[in-house]
């Protein structure tokens, strides 16, 4: 076996940076959640996701695509989810194979009134500590990182939907 290319300290810098910042921000935006919302951060994304989908329905696998989620996780989180009158399932008509989640009136307004904190809080930890040119630079350095870990963009269409002006996105859907 070849010897590894080993690291050189500015990549190793870099490399502790990433890694501490995946291990911290994680964590820390889903205890701002739980406290101020009463959600995980992924239950967030699922609300978030239903939010924007039309009819606020989408079948599972589908949430689970753009979560990035297995469908048994995602079906354990859902099931709890609806035990708390979030969201409900239900056989997609005409095809009783799939199940559709679709947001209750309860939980877009759980959405709601997390959301205020929730942006408030990702601003705090990352937008108002970069200069407009560094969240560029940021977003090329994301795209760069997500063309290797989804190089087949299967989550594509949930990290590029906000790259359009509402505008162009309403001109390049009709």
């Amino acid at each position: 076996m070849d010897a590894a290319p080993w690291l050189d300290r500015s990549q190793l810098a870099a490399w502790v940076r990433v890694v501490s910042l995946l291990e911290l921000l994680p964590a820390d935006l889903d205890g701002q959640l739980r406290r101020d919302g009463g959600v995980t951060m992924f239950e967030y994304f699922v609300l978030a996701m239903l939010s924007e989908a039309p009819d606020r329905t989408l079948r599972m696998s589908e949430l689970a695509a753009q979560t990035n989620s297995t469908l048994p996780r995602l079906s354990h989180v859902v099931r709890r989810m609806e035990d708390r009158g979030l969201v409900t399932r239900a056989p997609r008509p005409g095809d009783r194979r799939s199940t559709d989640a679709r947001l209750t009136e309860l939980g877009f307004a759980h959405l709601e009134a997390a959301a205020p904190g929730h942006v408030v809080h990702v601003r705090r930890l990352v937008i108002d500590a970069l200069s407009p040119e560094q969240i560029s630079q940021l977003t090329a350095i994301a795209d760069a990182l997500l063309a290797r870990l989804d190089p087949d963009g299967a989550m594509a269409a949930t990290y590029h939907r906000y790259d359009q002006a509402p505008s162009e996105q309403r001109r390049s859907t009709d």
